[in-house]
């Protein structure tokens, strides 16, 4: 009779949406994104923290928009270069984080995730739960129920 466990534990294999903030690789479970799209047209919100961008109507939703970039101290993400907004559900309703770009989904198995360091090439280490290793990068997970939380 053979193991029924599988060499993978599957509970632990998340699959982490991948975007680059600045220079920066980060990643999420791809399970808090429902969509990602262009930049739209904002409408700003006065008075607002500067890494809020404005709002805007996405089918019916308004949606804040956030630079991801202002918000974990990695400068202002540049509007020319064509960047994306991922648009995720959060406690206070829908929210997109503006990235430089996106990259890809990769499979990342929970257990082989690393601390986040306290100051991760700028960024600020609380927004993260840690960093997971690939061949080639490390990718940096990101709390986003932190990020979207309104305690700086």
């Amino acid at each position: 009779m053979t193991d029924s466990r599988s060499t993978t534990n599957s509970k632990n294999i998340v699959e982490l949406a991948t975007f680059y903030v600045g220079d920066a690789l980060c990643g999420m479970d791809i399970l808090k994104v429902q969509e990602i799209n262009k930049l739209m047209q904002m409408t700003k919100v006065p008075q607002a923290p500067d890494y809020v961008l404005g709002i805007l109507n996405l089918r019916g939703q308004i949606v804040t928009i956030i630079d991801l970039g202002r918000k974990l101290g990695l400068g202002e993400t540049n509007i020319s270069q064509d960047p994306r907004n991922i648009i995720v559900n959060s406690a206070g309703g829908h929210v997109g984080l503006l990235v430089r770009r996106i990259s890809d989904v990769v499979s990342a198995d929970m257990e082989m995730r690393e601390p986040a360091p306290a100051n991760m090439s700028g960024i600020q280490g609380d927004y993260f739960t840690g960093v997971y290793k690939t061949d080639s990068n490390l990718i940096g997970i990101l709390d986003v129920e932190k990020v979207l939380s309104i305690d700086d």
